[in-house]
């Protein structure tokens, strides 16, 4: 977070020293306040573009065999150009060497690990266990330590949806 900061500032300054070249250039035509004008729409440009990068300097760093399955996007009033271009703050994947497939009367089940990611002032990464039911599409969250199911929680998924479609599409 300190190397963010200190990013931004540097933008701030850089673009400062923009806004006062072009202030000299100008034979100062230009009015004084350009200056720090210029400064704060470096640190807004700078701020802005790493936001929007988060997503997929995160996905970068992925192993070759995870898959993401959802992203989600949000918009902010505070941040008013999120209206126009929304921004990711969250993405769901999967990876294909994690997963283990068994055969149990005449149903392909995987067991599987889902990753979320969420963009916050530090990235917070949760995953969850799982085991889907190929055959019938249904997903069962797995308890953390014994790796019982927790049937309360299952739930049947559509089969055109990008998690069924990544974890049991024959390889």
């Amino acid at each position: 977070m300190i190397w963010h900061f200190i990013a931004a500032v540097f933008a701030g300054l850089g673009a400062a020293g923009v806004g006062l070249l072009l202030r000299t250039l100008s034979g100062k035509r230009l009015p004084r306040w350009i200056v720090p004008v210029f400064a704060g729409l470096g640190i807004l440009g700078y701020q802005i573009n790493h936001e929007y990068s988060w997503y997929e300097h995160k996905r970068n760093q992925l192993p070759a065999t995870a898959q993401v399955v959802d992203t989600e996007q949000d918009r902010m009033f505070w941040r008013p150009w999120t209206y126009a271009f929304p921004l990711t703050v969250g993405f769901s994947v999967v990876d294909h060497s994690s997963m283990e497939r068994r055969q149990a009367d005449d149903h392909q089940l995987v067991e599987f690990i889902l990753y979320r990611f969420q963009r916050a002032h530090v990235d917070r990464l949760h995953h969850q266990p799982y085991l889907m039911n190929c055959a019938s599409a249904e997903l069962v969250p797995l308890a953390e330590e014994s790796r019982r199911p927790r049937v309360d929680a299952l739930r049947e998924l559509d089969r055109e949806s990008a998690l069924y479609q990544a974890v049991c599409s024959t390889e």
